[in-house]
């Protein structure tokens, strides 16, 4: 992990603090940051965590949703995300799909997190980035049996590209999503990717029973 990340979580950790008028804590803003960030990043038990930094369970769980909320308070809106885009003269974004996958939850609780595209259990993200594959805005986490097109409608991706001027939308198959194609228009491409190249070195033909080898036919 950077240490520009630690750098950043611990600022917010020390800022929450500093908010709340806390006056002790068990361990120091950049400590809460590593193991927020152990856990998060490397999925790191929240039992592997305890031990040798002299905490309870229940306190990093605490310290974990804590991050969690800090975090997604900086995540910017879509709105403001595509309007910076079109201030700096951007006319394409692009839009993809992704699926983060997940551990199989106990019980009934696991079937709206199986995705049957992937055939994995996981949770769905949608990220936009500018021409140059930049992120700019990620959605909310969604089960991952939804459809990506589906999430892209509920955010109102079209909607928000109108009102920050942008009229091109390059996705990866996403054609369809413009919900009002007649009064104000935006166009969107289906870019699908690009197919791996051939090995340059042959493949090794198997070796096994042919005709070509086989003995010859006894005449007698």
């Amino acid at each position: 992990m950077s240490k520009r990340t630690i750098a950043l979580v611990a600022g917010l950790i020390r800022g929450r603090r500093k908010q709340l008028g806390t006056r002790w804590r068990k361990v120091t803003p950049g400590t809460q940051a590593i193991i927020v960030l152990a856990a998060l990043r490397h999925d790191q038990r929240l039992l592997d965590m305890v031990g040798g930094n002299d905490v309870s369970t229940s306190t990093v769980r605490r310290w974990v949703l804590e991050v969690l909320g800090l975090l997604a308070a900086r995540a910017p809106r879509l709105d403001r995300a595509l309007k910076k885009i079109a201030r700096r003269g951007g006319a394409v974004v692009l839009l993809d799909g992704t699926l983060v996958r997940t551990r199989r939850r106990t019980g009934t609780d696991n079937r709206k997190n199986y995705s049957g595209k992937h055939k994995a259990h996981g949770l769905l993200f949608l990220a936009l980035t500018d021409e140059m594959g930049n992120l700019t805005w990620i959605s909310s986490a969604r089960p991952g049996r939804a459809g990506e097109i589906t999430a892209a409608r509920h955010d109102h991706i079209t909607r928000h590209l109108r009102e920050a001027g942008l009229g091109t939308l390059a996705d990866l198959g996403f054609v369809g999503l413009d919900d009002d194609p007649d009064d104000a228009p935006v166009t969107i491409t289906g870019r699908k990717a690009t197919a791996p190249t051939a090995s340059p070195t042959p493949r090794r033909r198997r070796t096994g029973w042919s005709a070509a080898n086989a003995p010859p036919l006894s005449t007698a």
